[in-house]
C-alpha cells in the first residue's frame, strides 16, 4: 500500500505472510537504470509482519515505479505499482496542480467464521476497481475502514487479525498499490460499537491503527494530524480518543477534546491553503441530534462553529462518514463564507434505506441511501480562480450526481 506522499519522501507499506526481510527498488517511470532502494526492514510476528519503507531519494513532481523484494527475491507485480511526488508550485507561474482524490467510509468485509448477521453485511467489493478507474491522486478513508468483531477488540492479536483480513482482500490490492492512502477512524476501527475514551484497549487500537496506516504525522496522543496536497490542506481528526460516553450527560461533554479542538482552530487560522478539509468519522454540520452526530455534543460543536465564523475561514469543507448514506450539507447563515459537509457512506457495508431524517442543511438531490457508493473531489483552475467538483458514484462506477463550487 502507498502511504503519504511529499515532495521528497514517500512511504510504502508492506505486509508479509511470515517474518521476512523487505525492501523496495524505485525509479522514475521509464528509467529503471537510475534506480534507488529503500532501507531493508525486518518484519516481525508481534508487529503483524508489517514494514514501513521510506523512499527518500526523490525529486518533486515525478512519477516513480517501484518493485518489492522479500528475502532478496523479486516480487512480480500483480498490478501497476507507481507512486507520485508532489510538485513545487508556490511562486511558480504555472500555479497549483490539479488535484483529484477519492473518499469513502464504512468498509465491511465478510468473515463467516466470526460474523453474526443473518445475511452477509458486506459486498460489492468491485467498488475498489471502480475507484481505481477514476485515477485519483490519493484516497481518504473516513472511518469504519475495518469492522472489529467481538473476538477482535479484546486483544492485540485480535486487532492484528482483523486488519490483516481486511487488508488482504483481493479486490483491494490494485487500489492499495497504485494510489496514496490517508485515514481517520471511527468506532468500528476503535473497538465496540459507539466506543469512547473509556475503551480499555484504546492504546492498542491506536498502536495498530498507526501500524496498518501510513499517515505522515500523528499527535502525541490519538491519531489526529494534517497534510497538504497542492493548495489544499487536510486536517485528519480523531473522534474517539477524547470522546465522552454517549450516555454520560453528567457534566461537560467532549467529542474532540479541548487540546485537539484548539489545534484544529489554530491550524485553520494559520492555513494558507485555498481549500481546507476537515476529515471526521461522523457528521459535523447536520443539526439533528441523532445517533453519533456532532450535534449530540452541542456545546463543543457550537464552540467550534462559532470560532470558524469569527475567524471568517474561507472554503472550509468537512469530509465525513459513518451514516451508511451519502449527502452534501451546506450552511451560510451566521458565517461570512459558506461551510460544507460532504458525507460519503457506505463503501462495502450495507445501506439502510429509506432514510427519513430531515436534515435541513441537505442540498436537494444529494441523498443516496440505497446504494453502496464512493466520492471524488476535483480541484482545478488558476490559483485565484480555483473550482471544486463533488461527485458521487455507485459501486459500478456510474456517476449519481455532481455539484461544483468556486473558491472564495
Amino acid at each position: 500500500m502507498l502511504g503519504y506522499s511529499t515532495h521528497k519522501e514517500v512511504k510504502i507499506w508492506v505486509q508479509t505472510k511470515n517474518p521476512s526481510k523487505v525492501y523496495a527498488k524505485y525509479f522514475i517511470s521509464g528509467n529503471p537504470e537510475q534506480s534507488q532502494i529503500t532501507r531493508e526492514v525486518n518484519t516481525e510476528h508481534h508487529k503483524g509482519n508489517v514494514a514501513h519503507l521510506i523512499a527518500d531519494v526523490l525529486e518533486p513532481g515525478k512519477i516513480y515505479e517501484y518493485i518489492l523484494y522479500i528475502n532478496g527475491k523479486y516480487q512480480e507485480p500483480k498490478s501497476e505499482q507507481k507512486f507520485r511526488t508532489q510538485p513545487i508550485w508556490i511562486g511558480k507561474q504555472s500555479g497549483p496542480p490539479d488535484i483529484k482524490f477519492a473518499l469513502g467510509s464504512c468498509a465491511f468485509v465478510n468473515d463467516p467464521k466470526y460474523d453474526t448477521q443473518a445475511k452477509p453485511y458486506g459486498g460489492e467489493y468491485f467498488i475498489y476497481k471502480s475507484i481505481s478507474a477514476q485515477k485519483p491522486d490519493f484516497m481518504l478513508w473516513m472511518g469504519d475502514n475495518i469492522y472489529l468483531r467481538e473476538p477482535d477488540w479484546e486483544s492485540r492479536t485480535g486487532f492484528i487479525y482483523r486488519y490483516t483480513e481486511q487488508r488482504s482482500l483481493a479486490e483491494l490490492q490494485p487500489l492499495l498499490a497504485n494510489v496514496h492512502h490517508y485515514a481517520v477512524w471511527d468506532d468500528h476501527d476503535w473497538g465496540p460499537n459507539d466506543g469512547d475514551a473509556s475503551f480499555w484497549m484504546g492504546a492498542t487500537a491506536e498502536e495498530i491503527f498507526k501500524l496498518f496506516w501510513a499517515n505522515p504525522n500523528y499527535s502525541k496522543k490519538g491519531i489526529y494530524g494534517s497534510f497538504t496536497w497542492g493548495d489544499a490542506q487536510f486536517f485528519l481528526m480523531d473522534d474517539r480518543s477524547f470522546r465522552t460516553a454517549n450516555d454520560n450527560k453528567t457534566g461537560s461533554r467532549s467529542f474532540f477534546g479541548e487540546e485537539q479542538l484548539d489545534w484544529l482552530v489554530n491550524g485553520l487560522a494559520f492555513s494558507k491553503a485555498t481549500f481546507k478539509f476537515v476529515v471526521v468519522g461522523g457528521q459535523v454540520l447536520n443539526p439533528l441530534s441523532v445517533f453519533e452526530n456532532y450535534s449530540t455534543y452541542a456545546e463543543e460543536r457550537e464552540k467550534l462553529l462559532s470560532k470558524i465564523a469569527k475567524l471568517k475561514i474561507k472554503n472550509l469543507i468537512f469530509l465525513t462518514g459513518d451514516r451508511h448514506f451519502t449527502e452534501l450539507s451546506y450552511i451560510q447563515e451566521g458565517f461570512e463564507y459558506p461551510v460544507y459537509d460532504f458525507t460519503v457512506s457506505p463503501l462495502t457495508s450495507s445501506t439502510h434505506a429509506p432514510i427519513t431524517e430531515k436534515n435541513p442543511l441537505r442540498i436537494e438531490g444529494t441523498m443516496v441511501d440505497d446504494k453502496r457508493n464512493f466520492g471524488t473531489i476535483e480541484i482545478t483552475g488558476p490559483l485565484k480562480q480555483r473550482s471544486l467538483v463533488f461527485r458521487i458514484f455507485d459501486s459500478s462506477g456510474k456517476e449519481l450526481w455532481s455539484r461544483d463550487i468556486k473558491a472564495k
